[in-house]
């Protein structure tokens, strides 16, 4: 029930992103027509893949929420991970944009109307800061929310930079300032779009999930007074905020089905409430599994 009302808030953050971010594209891309500035249509650029990233979230937000089918026997839990790598790689495609038609400008810069540069950049960080505020409230752990919100955190950035670049034109007539900008905010956009693909891959090859340390789960299930040993113990992540875990639990003493059972869903509420982890497949044994003794019992 928590993790539903939780993807209700992710979308409904994602929505009103959309429409702020969607509306003021147009003003802001106008702007940089107007008043000649590259800052302005870079960052509009920006947030044209910050509207296009926001409707990729919203499609892998929907497509998480799908049931489980034979085909997909855990959903598509990962299409929101997928979501946030398609975003990232559209982030190092629009800073590619961007410090190409700066380090084109840069000898060259031509007139900016700093003052109108200044007045839409001003209007930008207001959606941005706003935009970025609402989906960090709800993005939890999700790597889809993560790159939303990056979208709109460093087109407040841009949008900061922009500001800068209007002073520096309208206090010092320093036009050279505008594609100087663009070019320092391509490079952030990079930057952070590099580490949501590095996080987005360990999701994919089954990494260990951040915050999470195997050593610390397989003391807590030793720590049972009814568990002799842990092995062959594995975490990853169904999405990115649904970690897994799957372990062969080796019980002392000679024990009936009832009370193995027993042990291995007081086992698994340890890894909810410790650790998070709502997904685990527990091997009971009864003996180390060497071959010799395969008497076990998964839960």
């Amino acid at each position: 029930m928590t993790e539903s009302i939780s993807r209700m808030a992710q979308r409904r953050a994602l929505w009103l992103a959309l429409a702020a971010n969607g509306g003021f594209l147009v003003v802001e891309a106008a702007g940089g027509v107007a008043f000649h500035s590259l800052a302005l249509l870079a960052d509009a650029a920006h947030m044209l893949t910050d509207v296009a990233g926001l409707v990729v979230a919203l499609v892998a937000q929907r497509l998480v929420d799908r049931p489980a089918t034979s085909r997909h026997t855990f959903g598509l839990q990962r299409a929101e991970v997928l979501g946030a790598q398609a975003n990232g790689l559209a982030l190092i495609a629009a800073a590619g944009l961007i410090i190409f038609e700066a380090a084109r400008r840069v000898g060259s810069p031509g007139h900016v109307n700093g003052g109108g540069l200044l007045l839409v950049a001003a209007a930008g960080l207001v959606v941005n800061v706003a935009s970025a505020a609402v989906l960090a409230r709800a993005a939890g752990r999700s790597l889809n929310m993560r790159g939303a919100f990056l979208h709109m955190a460093l087109d407040a950035a841009g949008s900061v930079g922009a500001m800068a670049a209007g002073v520096a034109v309208v206090g010092w007539n320093a036009a050279w300032f505008d594609p100087a900008v663009s070019v320092l905010i391509g490079l952030l956009v990079v930057w952070s779009a590099w580490g949501l693909l590095r996080d987005t891959a360990h999701v994919l090859l089954e990494g260990t999930p951040k915050g999470i340390r195997p050593e610390q789960v397989e003391a807590s299930l030793a720590a049972d007074p009814a568990v002799e040993a842990v092995h062959h113990l594995h975490m990853w992540n169904l999405a990115s905020d649904v970690p897994a875990l799957s372990a062969h639990v080796i019980l002392n003493g000679e024990r009936t089905l009832h009370d193995a059972q027993a042990t291995g869903e007081r086992l698994k509420a340890t890894l909810a409430e410790s650790f998070g982890i709502t997904h685990a497949t527990l091997e009971l044994e009864c003996h180390p599994c060497d071959g010799d003794h395969p008497s076990a019992v998964t839960l």
